[in-house]
């Protein structure tokens, strides 16, 4: 792994055992993408783990883990955004979150187009959130083997996020992290300077979808 970029261990579906495992090789960040079923191993699981926040987020959700997220990785919409920031500040808290963008085009995957996301940090309603925080961006690439369009779709999320940076966070140290890459992708996504990679069946084994929340 370059240096800089971290590894989240992709736990979802996954019994609190098979996290403890891991927690006790040194694995200290977690993404999980249900609400409840993130909240719960928090309850149990020790403190000093990172909740990384990486699926589909409805708002009506947002409460359950905004006493003790790390990084919510997939903003998907201003309507969003302004939940995480009541939630946050219910909790005395500034919760640090990653725009999604929508870099695959595919049916099945949520994002925001970059016009959309440019036009979010651009306009007032972001500015007058004072509890949250975006660190970055975040894109799923697609399902397919052709390694040149993973490629392309990887160095597109690098060219926004730079663009992004330079335009609207040259002031800011924040700005710095660009979550891409899973376990099928995850070598391309390097290549092209992700700093947090989300690697699951690489490490917990294939999931059992019919035990999941």
């Amino acid at each position: 792994m370059p240096r800089g970029t971290r590894l989240i261990a992709v736990s979802k579906t996954k019994p609190v055992e098979d996290l403890m495992q891991a927690y006790q090789a040194g694995q200290r960040l977690f993404g999980e993408n249900k609400a409840l079923e993130m909240r719960d191993k928090y309850l149990v699981m020790p403190k000093d783990i990172q909740w990384h926040f990486i699926g589909h987020l409805q708002t009506n959700k947002v409460k359950y883990i905004a006493p003790f997220v790390s990084l919510i990785h997939s903003v998907d919409s201003l309507h969003l955004l302004k939940e995480i920031n009541k939630e946050a500040v219910k909790n005395g808290r500034c919760i640090d979150c990653l725009l999604q963008i929508d870099i695959a085009h595919e049916q099945t995957k949520f994002g925001m187009e970059d016009a959309l996301a440019e036009e979010l940090l651009t306009g007032d309603a972001y500015r007058e959130m004072k509890n949250i925080r975006i660190c970055g961006l975040m894109g799923i690439g697609s399902i397919t083997d052709d390694r040149e369009q993973t490629r392309r779709e990887f160095a597109h999320l690098k060219d926004l996020f730079d663009k992004f940076k330079h335009l609207y966070f040259s002031e800011e140290d924040c700005f710095s992290e660009l979550s891409m890459g899973m376990s099928e992708d995850y070598e391309t996504a390097l290549q092209q300077g992700s700093t947090l990679v989300r690697i699951g069946s690489s490490i917990f084994g294939a999931r059992d979808y019919g035990t999941a929340h």
